[in-house]
């Protein structure tokens, strides 16, 4: 047996697993990594901080497996997408890396988007450039890698001048593995500077640079997902613990190598992701854009398909808030929250009956980004009292992230134009049988909880590598994926969240503009 070592660096920290060709996790380490959020909208992490995660659980990995370093035939990665780390020509990282979170390069899309006619706030001509090569346009919240380069070439101009290439988080990674400065088509996608109208031939175009305002050489070379960028450097094999020279694979974003590792690889095939953020989507095998919902169908992680590209800002973060900031629980020294404690609290959530008893959370504690932009919209309990306990605020919060997911569901649906039944459900949320059902109940759908639901993005970069070997076909490999329970919704249960959801939206649109208020640092 073959196997795929695989780094999955997330917000929280990276995991690192031992993947078999034919998608079976034998082990997998997660180390935390620490955000740091900063005023005015920053979310940064420490490069650094990701590479010392990642040996430490390379470490542990291998104190852990029965497979032997001689079993690995390959190295890949996937990492959190929509973030920007500048790099000099020696690879040396000269900043720290801004994610996903990062709203500071918002007035520079609004300068780049700006013009006299406008729809949606984007200077006409403008946007139809935009959608008609690239699906899509840079977010009018700033988040966007795009955003960021803007943010560094204005406010910190030093920096700007001295990087060779900004790179996506997953590709910094590639870099430190091999010494090659490059990044996949479907990781580039949100700098909005590539030409995907012809799937088979996606490239920089010099007119979306102009637009962008960026100097093209200042961007890393293209390769597809499943290309081998090089081998393994002596190195960071060390590091590592695997032999020097395996080759490496180029590898996917977070939610690319998510929708291939969920098993939903088929066109109009859906899943739902609830980690530190939410989204839920599918391959579809057509190029097409929802600008009033922020959504657009953008290359995937397998080569020749598109899927639906969206986000929900906080989900999984929410739940942590909640346990770090309002609970107050004693956390391990590392700042990690123990698998005991969620057990915990899905206990706890389980007692308490759907509806919460009329407490309703709002999951928008960083803004939003479907099926509304929305940076200053913010989120918390509402209807809240004295007679409301610890189970409540956990059910509501999980009842809270299942409303949103429905929101997004109803836009995702009209883009695919088919009805999304069976949903393979991944990611930590996918581990809770409450949070299943209340899915199931909220979104009236099917919810086919996947088996060991933390690890999709781990599969789904082993997948990437085992096509690239030629060792399976992504059909096969989804094939392998198995379900470990499935969650019908409940009639009685599905009547009380109809009402729920109506009052979700009310909330949000008698809010919209006192939270701006509120926020308006953030919109100047």
């Amino acid at each position: 047996m073959e196997y795929i070592f695989t780094i999955d660096l997330g917000t929280s920290g990276p995991k690192v697993a031992l993947v078999s060709t034919e998608g079976e996790v034998v082990c997998c380490v997660k180390e935390p990594t620490r955000v740091n959020l900063l005023p005015n909208g920053g979310a940064e992490q420490s490069p650094d901080d990701w590479w010392r995660a990642i040996t430490a659980a390379a470490d542990k990995v291998w104190q852990e497996s029965p497979v032997s370093p001689s079993d690995v035939s390959a190295v890949a990665c996937s990492a959190q997408w929509s973030g920007t780390v500048a790099v000099d020509q020696k690879g040396n990282p000269l900043h720290d890396a801004i994610i996903w979170m990062d709203s500071r390069g918002a007035p520079y899309i609004q300068q780049i988007t700006d013009g006299l006619i406008k729809v949606e706030g984007y200077a006409l001509s403008k946007i139809v450039t935009w959608i008609r090569k690239t699906g899509g346009a840079p977010g009018k919240s700033g988040k966007d890698p795009i955003a960021h380069i803007l943010f560094l070439k204005n406010e910190k101009p030093d920096v700007y001048s001295q990087t060779f290439r900004f790179l996506e988080a997953k590709d910094y990674l590639n870099l430190k593995l091999t010494g090659q400065f490059s990044a996949s088509f479907d990781s580039i996608t949100l700098h909005w500077v590539t030409d995907s109208r012809d799937i088979d031939n996606i490239h920089y175009d010099d007119q979306l640079m102009e637009m962008a305002g960026i100097e093209p050489a200042k961007l890393p070379e293209l390769r597809a997902s499943t290309d081998i960028l090089d081998e393994l450097l002596p190195g960071p094999a060390e590091e590592l613990g695997v032999p020097a020279g395996l080759p490496v694979v180029m590898g996917t974003p977070d939610i690319q190598a998510a929708a291939i590792g969920s098993g939903a690889v088929m066109d109009f095939e859906p899943h739902l992701y609830v980690g530190t953020s939410s989204w839920i989507t599918c391959h579809v095998p057509y190029k097409k854009t929802d600008l009033f919902h922020n959504m657009a169908s953008i290359p995937s992680g397998i080569p020749g398909k598109y899927f639906i590209a969206n986000e929900q800002e906080t989900a999984g973060a929410c739940l942590d808030f909640l346990i770090r900031n309002v609970m107050n629980h004693a956390l391990p020294q590392d700042d990690s929250i123990p698998d005991s404690l969620y057990t915990e609290l899905n206990s706890a959530a389980t007692a308490i009956p759907a509806g919460s008893d009329g407490l309703l959370f709002l999951p928008w504690l960083y803004g939003e980004r479907t099926p509304v932009e929305d940076h200053t919209i913010r989120g918390g309990f509402t209807n809240l009292s004295l007679s409301h306990g610890k189970g409540h605020l956990v059910r509501s919060v999980m009842e809270g992230v299942a409303l949103n997911a429905r929101w997004l569901l109803k836009y995702v649906e009209k883009f695919a134009r088919k009805r999304m039944d069976n949903i393979h459900f991944i990611g930590g949320g996918a581990n809770s049988a409450v949070w299943c059902q209340i899915m199931a109940d909220v979104l009236g759908r099917t919810i086919l909880q996947v088996k060991d639901p933390l690890y999709a993005n781990a599969r789904g970069t082993a997948a990437l590598a085992a096509v690239a070997l030629g060792e399976t076909s992504f059909e096969q490999f989804g094939a392998n994926i198995q379900i470990a329970q499935t969650f019908h919704p409940n009639g009685e249960n599905a009547t009380l969240y109809e009402d729920r959801f109506d009052v979700f939206l009310k909330v949000y649109k008698q809010n919209k503009k006192i939270h701006a208020h509120l926020n308006r640092q953030q919109t100047e």
